[in-house]
């Protein structure tokens, strides 16, 4: 007797039976049109039931070669396969998308594995012999299925048992110990001195920061500057003699170098940057002929990568990368054969950081990461990028990793207290960073009094902001990291009676209060994404909004309570919408992609939105009017951030990105502009006007300081 055995690995969820080695996916029995990419992602969810599989994963079995747009192909699939099998992004019975991260398939398996063993004779087998035959066949499947379960089983317990990639410990001492603040820390050549920003000792009657250089072993600093400036980000020229560095300062801000002992400063040219605290980051190549710098182009709002020639001080922009929207912190590697960057993404989504052939090519995905960028460089040996993001929904307490530039794997180096602008020793064997703390308060203001000392609220050692009246002027709801998690707590207007409203595992921010003052909408971080609770102030139970929308954030009340406006930021659904305040389908106001904070006008035929993170345009939209309708407020300038701003009955009180520490007040009508009264430290998020329009609520930082932070023995 002649036999062929073959088998089909088949897994069966629901209805369904996929079978992994055909590539083909059966309902009830019937094969189905489905194949290709989205199949593929398909099976290798349902390798890993209830595990989240990385967009990072899906990208290196699927698309190893890492120039294809990963975002959109992965998108296309998930959608294809929620298609097919009747699944929603919404309420999931399959597929589960977590945003910044991944997919997870929370369906049952009914048959994780099932070998299938056909047999082909090729004579007649008759009595005992047909007997024994069958026995052995038999017992051959049996064989083979526990060989596949054990397998199956074996390949779980890995998986699960597998260490997970711990954190690495830094264990750092202060490098400067000096008042103030200390910042933007980048090794000279030879790794013996650090030159570094400090505003410790400004010119008499100025603030700001210089330019200094210490050496290691040593407390003598030696000033190179005496221009008190907004932000100063030094770079060594290769040989050690220079130091270039950008100043952000007014009509001064450009790039400029200055010998590295001491002597006259030179201006290389002016640039114009945003807001951003990575986009003064500057690198030197290594063959001393270029400066790589962030700029923003005066016929655009989104800064590029732009090269400055040292030997002609010509300046030419790297190719644009179409799946940014904007691009920062450049850094070339030590061989000088890529240079690194920031490609930013829309408000609220992942940074990316890419790399780009100097001498031209595609440039290439590293890996995606979450939160705001504000330091990169290279490891001596080119091999993995050094930076620092602060997290999206906590208070400024940047945090320093590594990702491998080969396989886009991360690691996260730990560290005490906020670490940012890494930068590392020629030799590799030492790390410094930018260690800052500051919190932030919330401040009252007489507007009927402007220049009366503003009076703080709630006082507090951990971070508060967003702090947003009750319609009677009677409570304040605002968001907190009192109790160690970012949650919305509410409070009589003296600060008194505080009571947390979110839940306390989840972290939680933006709350607004619903025109009768029964409930608190805010936006919570639930399984990976954004969504929108409800909760009524008596009872203080956080109940979920329930839409056709996911991953929303930023919500807002009409004034008439029944509809909530939100931010979608799902995937091919980016925009403004709003839906019934009780839940249901919501109605695309705006698809502008970076449109965030809305807030209906109180003739309720006008919805305001801030559109861009920083140096934001404010822009409306009419409620009962279709998407595309949008359009500038005429007369208003740019606002400092997307928070920045409340709308009046008569007009708008904002914060200009033109005087960051002002609020002024644009009248609808006239389209006039008036001071109202300034601060003298940074705004955060958030201002809110009394009903009676006399106070005004905002958040403000604290006096930073920091200190430059010394890692020996850096791995």
């Amino acid at each position: 007797m002649a036999e062929t055995q073959s088998r089909s690995r088949l897994v069966r969820f629901g209805a369904f039976e996929a079978d992994v080695r055909t590539g083909e996916l059966r309902k009830d029995g019937v094969k189905l049109k489905f194949s290709g990419q989205p199949f593929q992602v398909l099976a290798i969810l349902l390798e890993s039931p209830g595990e989240v599989v990385t967009r990072e994963e899906l990208q290196k079995r699927l698309w190893p070669d890492r120039f294809v747009d990963v975002e959109r192909n992965l998108n296309t699939a998930v959608n294809k396969i929620r298609e097919v099998l009747g699944d929603s992004a919404e309420t999931p019975r399959f597929v589960e998308t977590l945003p910044r991260r991944g997919y997870r398939f929370i369906g049952e398996l009914e048959a994780p594995i099932r070998p299938v063993v056909p047999v082909v004779a090729d004579e007649p087998v008759h009595g005992p012999h047909r007997r024994q035959g069958w026995l052995k066949i038999g017992a051959g499947v049996v064989a083979i299925a526990v060989i596949a379960l054990a397998a199956f089983v074996a390949y779980r317990w890995h998986r699960q048992q597998r260490p997970q990639e711990q954190e690495a410990a830094l264990t750092a001492v202060p490098f400067t110990a000096l008042p103030g603040r200390a910042a933007s820390p980048v090794f000279s050549p030879d790794g013996s001195r650090i030159a570094f920003a400090w505003n410790g000792n400004p010119e008499p009657g100025a603030q700001g920061f210089d330019l200094y250089v210490k050496a290691l072993g040593s407390e003598t600093l030696l000033r190179l500057t005496r221009h008190p400036s907004e932000r100063i980000s030094p770079a060594w020229s290769p040989d050690g003699t220079q130091i270039a560095f950008h100043r952000i300062a007014g009509a001064d801000t450009g790039i400029y170098v200055v010998p590295a002992l001491g002597g006259p400063e030179r201006k290389l040219r002016a640039t114009r940057v945003s807001s951003n605290e990575d986009s003064s980051m500057i690198s030197w190549s290594p063959d001393g002929k270029w400066i790589a710098v962030a700029g923003v182009a005066v016929e655009d709002k989104h800064e590029r990568i732009y090269l400055l020639s040292t030997e002609t001080l010509e300046i030419k922009q790297t190719p644009i990368n179409p799946n940014c929207d904007g691009e920062g912190g450049p850094a070339f590697s030590h061989s000088g054969e890529y240079l690194a960057y920031w490609c930013f993404r829309k408000q609220g989504t992942e940074e990316v950081l890419y790399a780009v052939p100097v001498s031209g090519g595609q440039p290439k995905m590293i890996s995606p990461l979450s939160g705001f960028p504000n330091g990169l460089t290279w490891s001596t040996d080119d091999k993995k990028l050094i930076y620092s993001l602060y997290p999206y929904s906590n208070e400024p307490a940047s945090a320093i990793g590594e990702v491998d530039v080969g396989d886009g794997s991360t690691k996260q180096l730990a560290s005490a207290g906020s670490a940012s602008q890494p930068t590392v020793s020629s030799k590799g064997d030492k790390l410094a960073y930018s260690s800052v703390s500051y919190h932030l308060n919330i401040w009252r203001r007489d507007l009927l009094h402007p220049e009366s000392p503003a009076v703080e609220l709630i006082p507090s050692s951990r971070s508060q902001w967003g702090a947003q009246y009750s319609p009677d002027g009677e409570r304040i709801a605002f968001a907190s990291l009192r109790s160690g998690v970012q949650g919305v707590w509410i409070s009589n207007e003296d600060g008194s009676n505080l009571v947390q409203i979110s839940n306390p595992a989840q972290p939680s921010g933006s709350p607004q209060w619903s025109p009768d003052g029964n409930k608190i909408a805010f936006d919570s971080l639930s399984r990976g994404r954004w969504e929108i609770y409800v909760a009524e102030v008596t009872e203080r139970i956080p109940r979920k909004l329930v839409t056709n929308i996911s991953d929303a954030l930023k919500p807002n009340w009409s004034r008439d309570g029944k509809w909530l406006y939100f931010r979608s930021q799902e995937p091919g659904r980016v925009g403004l919408y709003r839906c019934p305040a009780f839940g249901g389908d919501a109605i695309v106001l705006s698809k502008d992609n970076e449109g965030s904070s809305p807030q209906e006008s109180f003739d309720e035929k006008t919805a305001y939105y801030a559109s861009d993170f920083a140096k934001s345009t404010l822009k409306k939209v009419a409620v009962a009017g279709q998407s595309g309708t949008e359009s500038d407020v005429d007369g208003l300038p740019r606002l400092s951030n997307y928070s920045l701003w409340t709308v009046s009955p008569g007009g708008i009180y904002f914060v200009p990105a033109e005087a960051p520490r002002s609020v002024r007040y644009f009248d609808i009508a006239t389209r006039q502009i008036r001071p109202i009264f300034q601060v003298e430290t940074d705004f955060a998020r958030g201002l809110s006007l009394s009903p009676d329009g006399r106070w005004i609520l905002y958040s403000q930082r604290g006096v930073p300081s920091g200190d430059i932070m010394l890692v020996d023995h850096f791995h």
